[in-house]
């Protein structure tokens, strides 16, 4: 799951395909440079959100900064580089065969989870905001099922787990560990809390 923490006004990613292809066109269009004629781009602001499903091509453009939600897979197969070279001043290696096996290659369909920001088998995505007036204060509690992660998007505070007290500000995240216990969010921020 992608959530656009800032961008630039124009800024854009590329999210599945614009309309269906054959493998065979998928493949071509690698070889002959011209993958991204036929991809789907989506112009973003901040806040926007997209499911990435499994197999579907994807790439975030300049001036993006996204908080990125995900099950940890360690894989990604590379089919398009933009001509960049790695350190040692050779192109990085393209994952094309493997690519061809996997990837969908037809519209990707954003969709929408509410109550959730996101939800699936693998994490469970939840929007917090505290205005720091009304609402300045929110209580939960950790149990053994799963960690809590806190991505803070705006604002400030103080972020209570068991014992420990830490402020934080835009831009920090702090991991909950599972059977961590009563924790406690106090001020004025948005959030990005996920749980497995």
């Amino acid at each position: 799951m992608w959530y656009i923490m800032d961008c630039r006004e124009g800024a854009f990613l590329y999210y599945g395909f614009e309309k269906e292809i054959s493998r065979e066109e998928f493949e071509q269009r690698i070889k002959e440079d011209t993958l991204l004629e036929v991809l789907h781009k989506v112009m973003v602001k901040k806040g926007d959100v997209l499911f990435i499903e499994a197999g579907t091509i994807h790439a975030i453009g300049r001036d993006i900064v996204i908080a990125e939600i995900q099950q940890n897979s360690n894989v990604t197969y590379r089919v398009y580089d933009y001509g960049r070279v790695g350190k040692d001043g050779k192109k990085r290696e393209l994952h094309i065969a493997k690519a061809l096996d996997v990837t969908s290659r037809r519209p990707a369909e954003n969709k929408s989870f509410r109550p959730h920001v996101a939800s699936c088998e693998y994490f469970t995505v939840d929007s917090l905001y505290l205005d720091g007036r009304t609402m300045k204060k929110v209580e939960g509690t950790v149990d053994e099922a799963s960690f809590v992660s806190v991505i803070f998007m705006e604002g400030k505070g103080v972020i209570r787990c068991g014992e420990e007290a830490m402020e934080f500000q835009k831009g920090d995240s702090f991991f909950l560990p599972a059977g961590s216990g009563d924790y406690a969010v106090e001020g004025a921020c948005q959030a990005l809390v996920t749980k497995v």
